[in-house]
């Protein structure tokens, strides 16, 4: 367990957090008693822990009470020590952030994201089959960057870009989504996002949702012999009529089209409503037994889409988040629900 910790935690990572909470602890408390390298892996590890438990909802004082609480939290450290720990915990020198914040709104956590963002792909190797998505991590204090999600749980929080790996629910790469540059709405912001996220990948199929679905992102993945699945919205120019309509067609009923290197299909689940995805990977007119008589396309998109969809609950369910009003915590604390730990 420890050699896993150490691969994703390197001591580089490790030094910069105690080196900044110190110089914040000083800074912020007369009575400051410094942190070492053991403190803050004691302290991460109880983070860790606390998901491992599933004690999201459970408060730190229950966790490390003398006589409720769990007796390897109190083994570890005191109650006064975690919350003097949480209260000076930083990834940066604060008086020299308004300056680097005016060019990054990640400036908070920025070094040590892309330390271990930078670990993702270099521990693991995707299977053939990955998925490009949007996770919302729940964040409801303020932030420049905080986005809101009506369709999410949680509505309200920072967004992450994730690709992750089918089999495994592995996050591969992460990115921040830092929310608009100027004024202007990005144009063609789903192509480019899922173009980034898949670097370095080549031989696997990409599965994505209408937000990044596009005929000429299709094209762009092959030249990378990267194959694409993925629902597509029905105002996209490329897609002929007799796909988008769904009037009068019965329910159940698949119409395909082919081109040289791709396949559409629209299928009609029930009466006046279909799907429409798109495919470089599928070039047969295959529709699944079944009483759905759902095409093997979407059969596979269905396996696929679960990819990042897992993720959530596996960072969910072993969640080391704990109540914050600072974002560069939240994003400190999943950390760990990544490990899927």
């Amino acid at each position: 367990m420890d050699s896993v910790f150490n691969l994703f935690f390197t001591e580089e990572m490790i030094d910069l957090i105690v080196s900044m909470t110190n110089l914040h602890g000083r800074r912020t408390m007369s009575n400051w008693t410094g942190v070492d390298s053991t403190d803050i892996r004691a302290y991460m590890g109880l983070l860790i822990l606390a998901g491992v438990y599933r004690s999201r909802g459970e408060s730190t004082r229950c966790l490390l009470d003398d006589r409720s609480g769990r007796a390897i939290f109190r083994a570890t450290m005191s109650l006064s020590r975690f919350h003097e720990i949480s209260r000076a915990l930083h990834f940066d020198d604060k008086l020299q952030r308004p300056a680097r914040r005016r060019e990054d709104k990640l400036a908070p956590i920025r070094s040590l994201w892309e330390m271990w963002t930078h670990r993702l792909p270099l521990l693991f190797n995707p299977g053939k089959d990955v998925t490009v998505d949007e996770q919302l991590v729940p964040f409801k204090g303020r932030c420049s960057f905080r986005q809101y999600m009506p369709k999410k749980p949680a509505k309200y929080g920072l967004k992450i870009w994730v690709t992750a790996d089918v089999a495994t629910s592995y996050a591969w790469r992460c990115d921040i989504y830092l929310g608009k540059t100027g004024n202007a709405a990005e144009v063609g912001q789903g192509k480019r996002v899922v173009m980034e996220m898949t670097e370095g990948l080549q031989g696997v199929t990409v599965t994505c949702d209408n937000f990044f679905t596009s005929y000429s992102l299709a094209q762009e993945l092959l030249r990378k012999k990267i194959a694409l699945v993925g629902t597509i919205r029905k105002n996209k120019p490329e897609l002929p009529p007799n796909l988008v309509q769904a009037k009068g067609r019965p329910a159940l009923s698949t119409v395909f089209a082919f081109t040289k290197n791709t396949t559409a299909v629209s299928y009609v689940p029930k009466r006046g409503r279909n799907v429409i995805l798109i495919s470089t990977r599928h070039r047969e007119a295959v529709v699944t037994e079944g009483p759905k008589k759902k095409p093997e396309i979407i059969t596979d998109y269905n396996r696929c889409k679960e990819g990042v969809d897992n993720l959530d609950k596996v960072v969910g369910t072993y969640s080391c988040r704990r109540r914050t009003n600072r974002w560069p915590q939240t994003l400190f604390f999943i950390f760990g629900g990544r490990l899927g730990i």
